[in-house]
């Protein structure tokens, strides 16, 4: 499952609650009442109800059904938004039991005023990004803007006809495989920088959120998606990162962006990997987000028909694929963008008024980025090794960027 000292690989997303449902008026919480309400939900989860048993060398699913005693707890107050932002960094280096369901619900009192924080973690042995969308809009109350997105997220059925086999697209992805294969051996686009290297165990996350539609209607002009400029907004975040770190900026930087992938079989993690090289050296902005623009307008479905990375296609290659990369200088950092729901969530009852995701780090990588659509924003969870890397100033470079392309 590939958990080292320091680094989980859990999914993580924190919310912040206003006082409804199983959330009394004075920010109380019926704990009762949310286990017993999320108990019937979980029982329609598969994913929820197995643990990771070993035979061998080898890990398989059990089932269990889950004590909701432990796995949806009330944990010791924060203090606002900046002590949920501390509470999650702490728990990206905290593993989940391997003797339960890899999965836990933390109900965080004070992250806000008059409300609470709550954070859900899922394993990526369970899940990959998409799969886990799915997963926490079902643990939210039904309507029907959640079925719209869980429709929308699922895997998709089997096509009525079988496609003519292609020569040339089989010759074309096994060149681009082989291409990937050698890339990921021996690619050195990055130099010796802050960016990468061995990770401290001193964690730092900070939450973004940026208006999607002024965003959208600013980039969309010049041929740029929302993905794009959230692309743009990190360049500016790591070239303000590096300056400050007194390092020299390089011209590019390449990253590493999932790309979601159509639904084949049972496999939990079913994506495809998109490199982007961020044009760190190009001072004008709106240049910046041109040169992503062109880059991803032919990575993205290259990456989609393409499909997972080689070495993540079995357990064997995704021990190599450890190994390489915690030593790797193909990427800088990783930058996930998840799609959200039409409309916004409610937990037994309370209104759920901001979500964030928090991706793991992975490799030798030290910072990444992770956004998700919600209730009209774009949020960002910036997690980040503390000790190496000034992710505070990545963060506040960051969100100016975001503000400036949506203003």
């Amino acid at each position: 499952m590939l958990d080292h000292a320091g680094q989980v690989n859990v999914f993580l997303v924190a919310g912040l609650l206003e006082p409804g449902g199983f959330l009394a008026p004075d920010g109380t919480p019926d704990m009762a009442g949310l286990r017993a309400v999320l108990r019937e939900r979980i029982a329609e989860l598969p994913a929820l109800r197995k643990r990771a048993a070993q035979a061998g060398r080898r890990h398989h699913w059990v089932e269990t059904m889950p004590d909701v005693e432990h796995h949806i707890r009330l944990v010791e107050p924060v203090d606002g938004l900046m002590g949920l932002e501390a509470r999650c960094a702490g728990l990206m280096s905290q593993p989940l039991a391997l003797d339960r369901p890899m999965w836990e619900i933390l109900v965080v009192p004070g992250a806000v005023t008059g409300g609470l924080g709550i954070v859900l973690r899922i394993h990526h042995a369970v899940a990959d990004g998409m799969t886990a969308a799915v997963i926490v809009q079902r643990l939210f109350d039904p309507g029907e803007p959640a079925e719209r997105t869980a429709s929308a997220l699922a895997p998709a059925g089997a096509p009525q006809h079988r496609p003519r086999m292609d020569v040339r697209r089989i010759l074309r992805r096994l060149g681009t495989g082989l291409y990937r294969i050698r890339k990921t051996l021996w690619g050195h686009g990055v130099g010796r920088t802050v960016l990468l290297g061995e990770r401290s165990t001193h964690h730092g996350v900070a939450f973004l959120r940026t208006d999607i539609e002024a965003l959208e209607s600013a980039v969309r002009p010049k041929g740029a998606t929302v993905n794009d400029g959230l692309l743009a907004a990190s360049a500016a975040g790591f070239r303000a990162a590096l300056m400050a770190a007194g390092e020299p900026v390089p011209a590019w930087l390449p990253v590493s962006e999932p790309v979601a992938l159509r639904r084949r079989g049972t496999a939990a993690n079913q994506v495809g990997v998109m490199l982007v090289r961020l044009p760190l050296g190009e001072p004008d902005p709106d240049e910046r987000l041109r040169l992503i623009a062109e880059q991803t307008r032919v990575e993205k479905p290259q990456a989609r028909d393409q499909g997972t990375l080689e070495f993540m296609r079995g357990p064997v290659g995704a021990r190599i694929m450890d190994r390489l990369g915690r030593r790797q200088h193909l990427v800088g950092g990783f930058v996930t963008n998840v799609p959200g729901p039409e409309g916004t969530f409610r937990l037994a009852g309370a209104p759920v008024v901001a979500l964030w995701p928090v991706a793991v780090l992975a490799g030798n990588v030290r910072l990444g980025v992770a956004a998700v659509s919600y209730a009209g924003n774009l949020c960002c969870g910036i997690h980040f090794d503390a000790s190496n890397v000034p992710g505070d100033v990545f963060a506040q470079a960051m969100g100016e960027e975001l503000g400036r392309l949506g203003g």
